[in-house]
């Protein structure tokens, strides 16, 4: 099979086609003819050199994938209702830059109906991260009040939009004027310009000074002692990323008065049983939304897999609205 593949730790350019055996499934696993691949931010972490492959990962990038079963695990296919030659897309811990794709089949799900491959592909790391962060780990209830930061990133506008389904107030940072433009009409109910604002004093004011009941915070560093400030009463912060920086000082005061939780979590070395039950989660709840057009897919730009360093490079550039996607 075709796949792209890390030539050495750097800059886009080494990302570089090669030919690799086909991947055989194994039990409990299905094989998928790739259509389409998500490009994420931690695929670029991975190719500087900074996200190792959990063990018996592949080692070629790529963390979801839609396509067409090929072949699987006979009983764990009828077992989840599917079959050879069904569409689907795929969480997967890695591998995903190719040709082909082995998944376990409890990380599979069935491409919502009316979906292209592309927009399928752009579903599943997103998805599966924020409900398993925002809805299980922070436990975010209808009526309650949402912070996103970084809104118009694939985490963002997939955050914002399933916080609104859900039934909670949304506000949504950004770094620009047509961003935070972007982020209302996904349907955030507030957006603030964090370059030309301070989203502590905005996110208090638009509360009426109460604060906010969930964050998502993929920057820390020095944000996590301002969210704590513009936390309401048991407040919870769930940090999924650090791109400001792993070391925070926080007012452990504050913590204690307002009974505040941080927390966060990573999701690539997750156990399958873990990944599978966020699956279901999403099969039953969201996926209805996503037929019936109440939420949908963001597709900022698609790329041949040959121009993988092309959509890092626009990664790395932060100019994207929305997610990025490679097809064969």
């Amino acid at each position: 099979m075709k796949a792209i593949e890390i030539s050495s730790y750097g800059a886009p350019e080494v990302l570089r086609e090669a030919v690799r055996p086909d991947p055989v499934p194994g039990p409990g696993e299905l094989l998928i003819r790739v259509a389409a691949s998500g490009v994420n931010r931690p695929d670029v972490l991975q190719r500087k050199g900074f996200y190792p492959v959990p063990p018996g990962a592949s080692d070629l990038p790529g963390l979801e994938v839609a396509g067409v079963i090929v072949e699987g695990d006979a009983a764990a296919l009828a077992a989840a209702g599917l079959k050879v030659g069904d569409r689907v897309c795929a969480l997967v811990a890695g591998g995903g830059y190719a040709e082909l794709c082995v998944a376990p089949v409890g990380q599979c799900l069935p491409v919502p109906k009316g979906f292209s491959d592309v927009e399928a592909a752009s579903l599943p790391e997103t998805f599966f991260t924020v409900w398993s962060n925002v809805f299980d780990r922070a436990r975010l209830q209808p009526g309650e009040v949402f912070l996103v930061q970084g809104g118009t990133s694939g985490i963002g506008v997939t955050a914002i939009q399933l916080a609104k389904a859900w039934g909670a107030t949304v506000i949504a940072t950004a770094g620009s004027d047509d961003k935070c433009k972007a982020c209302l009409d996904l349907g955030a109910d507030h957006a603030i310009n964090y370059r030309t604002h301070d989203f502590v004093a905005e996110a208090k004011r638009v509360t009426d000074g109460r604060g906010v009941d969930v964050v998502l915070d993929m920057v820390a560093g020095d944000y996590v002692a301002r969210e704590i400030q513009c936390l309401a009463e048991d407040g919870r912060i769930v940090i999924i990323a650090v791109q400001g920086g792993v070391e925070a000082k926080i007012d452990a005061g504050l913590v204690l008065r307002r009974r505040l939780v941080v927390t966060g979590s990573t999701l690539r070395p997750r156990p399958v049983a873990f990944k599978a039950a966020i699956a279901k989660a999403l099969h039953d709840t969201v996926w209805p939304w996503l037929e019936a057009g109440c939420i949908k897919p963001v597709i900022h730009q698609t790329f041949a897999a040959a121009d993988a360093a092309g959509a890092h490079a626009l990664m790395e550039s932060n100019q994207h609205i929305g997610k990025l996607v490679m097809t064969w």
